[in-house]
């Protein structure tokens, strides 16, 4: 179904954006927690926790026509969550650890414990390779440079969703979304989401979209203004997508229904 939202901006001129379901994977698809897109390879990296529990996370593969390369590229993982791409190297949030993997052979390079950390959940990086990991229980981001990992910030209340954008570090803490400057600067882009941020990808034209795990996912203008997109409350889940560009596809996975969705805007 193709669905029209109408946003209006503060400068007296409206922006419409219609969204449209493109496809939905389901096959093999266990516990989905992130859809990252990665344009040099042309290919979709999805997390999946997995309905087992400790070591049965895995890291998938998934074409942007919703085909499955492969559902088992790296396994073994506890529960998986965000992921960032820098040079040819993967990082993903894994409960307690940062690990590293190289995006052409699928190997581990990497693991890394983050001291005191009890539930990373998504990774960003920013031009110069910096990793920044947020802790959403203890209300932290984590920076791993240089290989080494310490803490960049504490009391970002229930902070998720993570994304570089422009010489800022975005944050979804709580029901706001952050900016952060170099240095440490915050300023509030936007509050007022029903529910804590999960995902967050700057999109062509300006403003962002904006994911909240319950089944909501928003429009956020530069100005801060908010626009409520799609609301499958208790009906599925909405969690970390991802973003291709060039096509103006997202990508959504809806964690306990098991699927990912990609839908174009236009």
């Amino acid at each position: 179904m193709l669905a029209a939202f109408l946003i209006v901006l503060s400068e007296g001129y409206s922006q419409q954006i219609t969204i449209g379901k493109v496809w939905e994977v389901t096959e093999g698809i266990h516990v989905p927690e992130s859809v990252l897109y990665h344009a040099p390879n042309n290919k979709l990296y999805v997390s999946l926790i997995g309905k087992d529990g400790t070591d049965k996370g895995e890291i998938a593969i998934i074409r942007p026509d919703g085909q499955i390369e492969n559902l088992h590229w790296v396994t073994g993982l506890n529960a998986p969550k965000g992921m960032a791409i820098y040079k040819d190297l993967l990082y993903i949030a894994d409960v307690t650890k940062v690990i590293t993997v190289d995006i052409y052979t699928g190997n581990m390079v990497d693991e890394l414990t983050v001291p005191e950390a009890t539930f990373l959940n998504d990774v960003t990086v920013d031009d110069n390779g910096v990793v920044y990991i947020s802790d959403t229980r203890e209300n932290k981001i984590f920076q791993l440079k240089n290989g080494k990992i310490s803490l960049y910030m504490k009391n970002v209340p229930s902070v998720n969703g993570l994304k570089y954008h422009k010489g800022m570090l975005l944050a979804l803490a709580g029901k706001e979304l952050w900016a952060i400057d170099a240095q440490k600067q915050v300023k509030v882009i936007a509050k007022g989401f029903e529910h804590g941020g999960d995902g967050i990808e700057p999109i062509n034209g300006g403003g962002f979209i904006v994911t909240c795990w319950p089944g909501l996912v928003y429009f956020v203008s530069e100005k801060g203004e908010i626009q409520k997109l799609q609301d499958v409350q208790g009906k599925m889940n909405t969690a970390d997508l991802g973003y291709n560009p060039k096509e103006n596809i997202i990508y959504i996975p809806t964690f306990n229904s098991n699927s990912i969705i990609a839908y174009k805007i236009n």
